[in-house]
């Protein structure tokens, strides 16, 4: 028990570093680490943790949580979620100070806005990760892409693509 929980915390300390954008950024190697690496899971369970941590009000990094307990109970889940949020926010706060006194330089605002369209490759990413452990790969790219264009294009609330995936799912999975 004790290796998994350090597996659990080395592995999702070193992913909470990388995750420029936020959790959801890096759950491709999210992926890669519970089921390719130590095979703790397989890719369709995967999916279905991340879409119930979806489903869950809260921040998306819920999903670490439910891997963690998946592996290891609630030491699991404990420490999966220290290991995830610890060294990003102290990170973030020590980043905040030091950006204080550097709030008019020409090369922050530069690097601030390079790191856009690597958080939008990093979440583009996790999507098409995610529509492949789905299953069914046609239905599961056809309804990313669906849902990615009626909350893109639409006012509707978000609700509605995750009743219409449900039932969707359960017609055709």
């Amino acid at each position: 028990m004790g290796a998994v929980l350090w597996q659990l915390a080395i592995g999702f300390a070193s992913l909470s570093l990388i995750a420029v954008g936020g959790g959801i950024a890096v759950v491709p190697e999210m992926t890669r680490l519970a089921v390719d690496v130590h095979g703790w899971m397989d890719a369709p369970h995967f999916a279905q943790l991340f879409a119930l941590a979806q489903a869950a009000p809260g921040p998306n990094v819920i999903v670490v949580g439910l891997i963690g307990w998946h592996v290891a109970g609630l030491a699991g889940m404990l420490v999966a979620m220290v290991a995830m949020t610890g060294p990003a926010g102290l990170l973030a706060f020590a980043f905040s100070r030091f950006r204080r006194r550097l709030a008019g330089a020409a090369w922050l605002r530069l690097t601030e806005k390079g790191l856009v369209p690597i958080a939008v490759g990093l979440i583009l990413a996790s999507g098409l990760i995610l529509a492949q452990a789905a299953g069914g790969a046609w239905l599961s790219l056809g309804l990313t892409a669906a849902s990615t264009l009626f909350v893109w294009r639409t006012n509707f609330s978000p609700l509605w693509v995750l009743g219409a995936g449900a039932l969707l799912g359960a017609v055709f999975l």
